[in-house]
């Protein structure tokens, strides 16, 4: 099933640690499958207070997507993104289709 890291980059200090990041990731996401849904850009805020950017990237499943964040690529390029920015990171598995809100219940 289809998964997905998400990041809600509420801040980033851009500079040259943060340039170094954006020019190393791909080639990280590349060996697993991982490829940007989303980069930030214009979002429409619809309700509350939404600061930053919204990241996703998406990955063949689960496996793939914890695969390359604990890959020695990643990790050596991660402190340029958490040293300069305030987010919040979370993997998602996607939903089978069809799917219903309630197919949630049970």
């Amino acid at each position: 099933m289809t998964a997905y890291a998400i990041a809600h980059m509420r801040q980033v200090t851009m500079g040259p640690q943060i340039v170094e990041y954006l020019h190393k990731i791909d080639a990280t996401l590349e060996p697993f499958g991982g490829r940007f849904l989303v980069h930030g850009g214009d979002v429409e805020v619809i309700e509350n207070d939404w600061p930053g950017n919204l990241i996703i990237i998406e990955f063949p499943d689960r496996r793939h997507v914890r695969e390359w964040y604990d890959s020695p690529a990643y990790q050596a390029i991660l402190s340029l993104r958490t040293d300069n920015s305030d987010s919040d990171v979370v993997f998602a598995d996607g939903v089978e289709h069809p799917h219903k809100a309630t197919d949630v219940l049970g």
